[in-house]
C-alpha cells in the first residue's frame, strides 16, 4: 500500500491535524479534505469513498473523522487495518474527541503517526511498541540526572560547611580582638558578609561532635556517590521510584507499605502495636485459584522508657494454617508454651521509638474456600460487540472491606461502555481504558453484587481484572490480648492498629 496522508478532520472537512507521508502541498491536502464530506452518500454506511485518483478510508470518532488518503491501487484490507491502528492511537493521548483536545496534543499524535507509517508504507508495529517509542525513555539519562542532583546537593552542603567555618573564624577573631583574615584579595568584611548571606540562604546544619580529620594528600572525594549515607538513600529511592529492582537490607526505621494504606490512628499509647497483613492472589478467568499468599507481621513501637520491658499476650485462633515465625531475640519456648512474646534476656528492653517486627506469619494455598472475595466475569460476544456480566461475592463474612475498586480493562478506541444494571458506583477512565467498579464498603450486609455493560470488543479484552481494598479486620485471626510489664506482671496500656490490604489481586 502507498499511504499519502493521515488526517483528523471535522464532519465539514476542516482539517485539525494532517501528516503527509509523500510530497504534497498544504493547499492540495486542504482541498482533498474539503471535498471528502461531499463524496459520502447520506444515510449509508461507508468505510471508504473514491475519486478518480484518491481513495478515502475513514472511521468516525464521535464528532470527528480519522481519514487515510491512499492511492486507488492500494490493498483495501491493509488500509483498514492501518486505519484501526490510527484510531486506537488517538485515545492514548486525547481524553475526549473534540477540536481543543486534538489541538492540545497535536505534536504527540504526529510523533505517533510517524511510528506507524514511514515514506508511505506501514511499519510492523503495535500499540505497545508505539507507546514505548514515543516515550523515548532512557535509563542512562535517569541515572545521569540522579547523579547530577546528588552532586548538586553535596556541593550545597559543602558550601554551608565552608560558610560556617568562615563565620567561626570571624567570631574567633572578634573575640580575641584581632582583625579577621582576608581571603582572595576581597578583605575580611566581604568574606564575612558573604558568609552571612550564605548562612541566611541555607539552613544551618546541626553541630558535629567531632570534626572529621582532613587528608594530607589524595584525590578529593567530596562529590563521590556514597560518601554520605543520606545521599545514597536518596539516590536509591529515586531509582526505586523509576522501576529499578534494588535490594536493600531490611531496617526498622521505615513504615511498611501495608501501614500506609490506612490512615494512622489519631491517639496512640506509649506502647503501640500494628497488626498488618497483605494478600497476593491470582485466579483464572474460568475459575480455579492459581496461587494465594497472605503475609502478616506484628510491629511493636515503644515511646516511653518506663514501658520498654514488656511482654505481649496473643490469642492465636487461626484455622487457615498460618506458619508463624518469631524474631530471633524473642523467647521461642515462652511463645510456644504460652503464646507470649518476650525477649530471651528478660533484663533487656525493647528499643525506643523504633518499629520492631516481633512476629511474622505466612499462608500459601490453592484452596478456593479461602478466597476472601471472588470475582466472576462473563463476557459474551454478540452482533453489536460484547455483553459483559460481572459479579462479586464475599466469602469471609467477618471481614469488612473498605474502598473496594474493581478495575476492568476495556478495548481502546471504541468509546465508553453502555452500563445496564449495576450495584455500587462506576467510573470510566478513558485515558487508561478501564472501567472502575467501586464500593465504599463490602461486608456481610452486601456480600454479593453485580454489574452489566455492553461495548465493542472480544472476550479476551476484559482481562486481567485487578482488585484493591483495605480492611481493619485481619484475615488470620491473630490478636494481641494484653500487654504486661516484665516486673510484676502489671497491665500496661497499649493501642492497636490492624490492617489487611490487597497487594496484588488479579483475575487473569
Amino acid at each position: 500500500m502507498v499511504l499519502l496522508a493521515a488526517a483528523v478532520c471535522t464532519k465539514s472537512g476542516k482539517p485539525l491535524l494532517s501528516r503527509q507521508f509523500v510530497e504534497m502541498t498544504r493547499t492540495r491536502i486542504e482541498c482533498l479534505l474539503a471535498a471528502f464530506p461531499k463524496l459520502m452518500n447520506v444515510g449509508k454506511q461507508h468505510t471508504f469513498v473514491e475519486t478518480d485518483s484518491i481513495r478515502y478510508v475513514y472511521q468516525p470518532l464521535e464528532r470527528l473523522y480519522m481519514v487515510l488518503l491512499t492511492t486507488k491501487n492500494s490493498n483495501i484490507l491493509e488500509d483498514l487495518e492501518t486505519l484501526r491502528l490510527f484510531s486506537r492511537v488517538i485515545p492514548e493521548y486525547c481524553r475526549t474527541m473534540d477540536e481543543g483536545e486534538i489541538s492540545d496534543h497535536c505534536f504527540e499524535l504526529l510523533f505517533a503517526f510517524d511510528e506507524i507509517v514511514a515514506l508511505g508504507y506501514r511499519e510492523n508495529v503495535n500499540l505497545t511498541q508505539i507507546r514505548t517509542f514515543t516515550e523515548m525513555d532512557s535509563h542512562e539519562e535517569r541515572v545521569f540526572r540522579a547523579v547530577r542532583e546528588t552532586q548538586e546537593r553535596e556541593a550545597k552542603a559543602e558550601m554551608r560547611r565552608k560558610a560556617k567555618e568562615l563565620q567561626q573564624v570571624r567570631r574567633d577573631a572578634e573575640r580575641s580582638g584581632r582583625k579577621a583574615p582576608s581571603y582572595g584579595g576581597f578583605g575580611g568584611a566581604s568574606i564575612a558578609s558573604s558568609a552571612g548571606l550564605i548562612k541566611d540562604t541555607f539552613e544551618p546544619e546541626k553541630p558535629r561532635m567531632a570534626p572529621a580529620p582532613a587528608r594530607a594528600s589524595g584525590p578529593n572525594k567530596a562529590l563521590k556517590l556514597g560518601s554520605r549515607g543520606k545521599e545514597v538513600e536518596n539516590f536509591v529511592d529515586k531509582l526505586k521510584s523509576e522501576g529499578e529492582n534494588i535490594i536493600m537490607p531490611v531496617t526498622g526505621k521505615k513504615q511498611s507499605d501495608t501501614s500506609k494504606a490506612l490512615p494512622p490512628p489519631i491517639n496512640t499509647e506509649s506502647v503501640h502495636l500494628r497488626v498488618e497483613e497483605k494478600v497476593s492472589l491470582a485466579c483464572g478467568r474460568d475459575g480455579g485459584l492459581q496461587n494465594m499468599e497472605v503475609t502478616g507481621i506484628i510491629t511493636l513501637r515503644i515511646s516511653d522508657d518506663k514501658n520498654s520491658r514488656v511482654r505481649l499476650h496473643l490469642a492465636n485462633n487461626d484455622k487457615k494454617g498460618a506458619q508463624l515465625q518469631t524474631h530471633p531475640n524473642v523467647d521461642k519456648k515462652l511463645f510456644s508454651s504460652e503464646c507470649v512474646i518476650g525477649l530471651k534476656n528478660a533484663e533487656k528492653s525493647f528499643p525506643l521509638n523504633n518499629d520492631v517486627g516481633v512476629l511474622k506469619w505466612r499462608v500459601q494455598t490453592t484452596d478456593e474456600a479461602l478466597i476472601p472475595l471472588t470475582i466472576n466475569c462473563w463476557p459474551s460476544e454478540s452482533s453489536t460487540g460484547c455483553d459483559v456480566n460481572i459479579e462479586y461475592e464475599l466469602h469471609e463474612e467477618n471481614l469488612e472491606l473498605k474502598d473496594v475498586a474493581i478495575a476492568i480493562p476495556l478495548p481502546s478506541g471504541v468509546g465508553a461502555p453502555v452500563i445496564g444494571d449495576v450495584d455500587g458506583e462506576y467510573r470510566h477512565d478513558s485515558r487508561r481504558n478501564i472501567l472502575v467498579w467501586s464500593f465504599p464498603v463490602i461486608d456481610a450486609d452486601n456480600k454479593t453484587g453485580s454489574m452489566e455493560f455492553s461495548i465493542a470488543g472480544q472476550t479476551s479484552d476484559f482481562f486481567p481484572i485487578s482488585v484493591s481494598f483495605v480492611s481493619t479486620n485481619n484475615f488470620c485471626d491473630i490478636q494481641v490480648l494484653n500487654v504486661t510489664a516484665v516486673d510484676g506482671d502489671s497491665q500496661v496500656k497499649f493501642s492497636t492498629e490492624t490492617s489487611f490490604v490487597a497487594d496484588k489481586y488479579e483475575i487473569l
